[in-house]
């Protein structure tokens, strides 16, 4: 699907809150609330628009640790790979994993209440799969934090 500008108009402000009011989001975009609707439908139904979540405080819900974990491992087997995917996927402490280029295998992207919790995590991962080395980092300041992606 090709974006035009009131496209991205209504995306970007979406990504700032999607809880606002069709009428609203009309009127900030200069078009009528059916067209507005008929929009976001379209834009759903194209799968840019994946879904509409809350975005919580995680300080406020007892989880202010940010953890970035580094994982490098000796098998790259389908199998071994399905493994991890799935041990993953189990832990709900695990924001994001992804498989990177260069040294590191994977990168975890965590939040937990404090360092004990954080072992607690460990320990779930190296008894859910072989790996060959992990290593963490701990945030000790959030500068930037954003869902929104560039329009």
């Amino acid at each position: 699907m090709e974006l035009d500008q009131t496209d991205r108009r209504i995306l970007g402000q979406m990504q700032r809150d999607c809880d606002v009011s069709l009428e609203t989001l009309g009127d900030m975009i200069g078009l009528s609330r059916n067209a507005c609707w008929r929009r976001i439908k379209l834009l759903s139904e194209a799968g840019v628009i994946k879904g509409k979540v809350a975005l919580l405080d995680a300080e406020a819900i007892g989880l202010p640790l940010t953890v970035f974990i580094q994982v490098r491992t000796d098998q790259h087997d389908p199998d071994w790979s399905a493994k991890f995917a799935r041990a993953t996927r189990a832990l709900p402490q695990i924001q994001g994993v992804y498989r990177m280029s260069g040294d590191l295998d994977y990168l975890i992207r965590a939040r937990v209440a404090d360092m004990k919790d954080y072992d607690h995590l460990y320990q779930k991962l190296t008894n859910s799969v072989s790996l060959a080395d992990v290593s963490a980092s701990f945030v000790m300041e959030e500068i930037k934090d954003t869902t929104a992606l560039p329009l």
